[in-house]
């Protein structure tokens, strides 16, 4: 794949993340390989470090820290990537970021999970956001916003194999265990999970399994995943997060939903996007049909993530969450 094909194929994951699309744009025109990628997209969130320590206030410094997270979680999206530095540099971006703009966020850690607290302390309930296969907490801020916009409290967490623990840890299929020990940890009786791309399966399996979670969302999320279909991209990427091929695929077999679905008891909404037609992987129609409170919101123009689509079901997705974990009308 050229550096061109790569960057537009990131595009609206990156916008969708919240960076400006024209400096985006700026910084991949300036590339001439895709080996490029990682250090230009580091480059870029250093400049936001900058920015930090020059900015006049606080909140301006806390904004550019956020930024800077951004743009170091994209460095690790390049293509044969191993452990790769942008992973840490993102989390302690974003770890400053809260310190400087929200002193009442907490740092919960444990085994395979870690991660911010946010919001109120009296939240009528709490959201656990899972990220996917490459993805990490610090790409999806702007669902953490629009969550504590409706009075929630956010747990934004990396688990095994994901973000700052990709480097020291491996995907688990029993993802329910590692949901348990984050509902544990933050001592909350009334739990939502929303789970984006393979954090959608995390998210569909946990709720089955787990009886404490009262509210579960997926966003282009896979019902079941034929590892000899997966495009070679998206093998290598499970690969190296999974252990090795042979984990890799191994854990491809466990990602099925058919037996689990009737299973989950919460409210459930399934967002898909019409234009995310990835070989080998079933989008998320048979987990709405086959859950007992299952809702499907297909939104036909959307991609991957629906980051070209954020207006079509963001406020529903966290209207769905607010009121089911609050009891307020929706």
């Amino acid at each position: 794949m050229s550096t061109t094909e790569f960057a537009a194929a990131q595009w609206t994951r990156a916008t969708g993340a919240g960076v400006d699309p024209h400096e985006y744009r700026r910084v991949t025109a300036g590339l001439t390989s895709v080996t490029d990628w990682g250090p230009s997209f580091l480059r870029t969130g250093h400049s936001y470090l900058q920015r930090a320590e020059d900015a006049a206030s606080p909140v301006s410094a806390g904004e550019h820290l956020l930024m800077a997270a951004r743009w170091f979680h994209l460095a690790t999206l390049a293509p044969y990537a191993g452990a790769h530095p942008g992973a840490v540099e993102a989390d302690q971006a974003l770890s400053r970021a809260l310190t400087v703009l929200e002193p009442g966020a907490r740092r919960v850690s444990g085994e395979g999970f870690t991660g911010w607290l946010r919001g109120p302390s009296n939240a009528p309930g709490t959201v656990v956001v899972v990220p996917g296969l490459d993805s990490a907490k610090e790409e999806f801020l702007d669902l953490v916003s629009a969550l504590l916009a409706r009075g929630l409290a956010v747990f934004a967490m990396d688990g095994p194999g994901q973000g700052v623990l990709a480097a020291t840890t491996t995907f688990v299929s029993d993802y329910e265990r590692v949901a348990g020990r984050v509902i544990d940890a933050l001592g909350t009786a009334r739990i939502g999970l929303v789970g984006l791309s393979l954090g959608g399966y995390f998210a569909a399996r946990a709720a089955a399994l787990e009886p404490r979670v009262a509210a579960v969302a997926t966003v282009s999320g896979p019902f079941r995943l034929d590892w000899e279909e997966l495009p070679s991209p998206v093998r290598d990427i499970m690969a190296r997060r999974a252990g090795g091929a042979d984990a890799a695929r191994a854990f491809a077999q466990h990602v099925n939903l058919a037996d689990l679905a009737p299973r989950i008891a919460a409210p459930l909404l399934v967002v898909d996007g019409g234009q995310d037609v990835i070989p080998g992987v079933t989008n998320g129609e048979p987990l709405a049909r086959l859950a007992p409170h299952g809702a499907y919101l297909p939104v036909p123009h959307g991609d991957h993530l629906l980051g070209n689509a954020r207006p079509d079901w963001l406020p529903h997705l966290t209207d769905h969450l607010a009121h089911v974990l609050t009891g307020t009308p929706a």
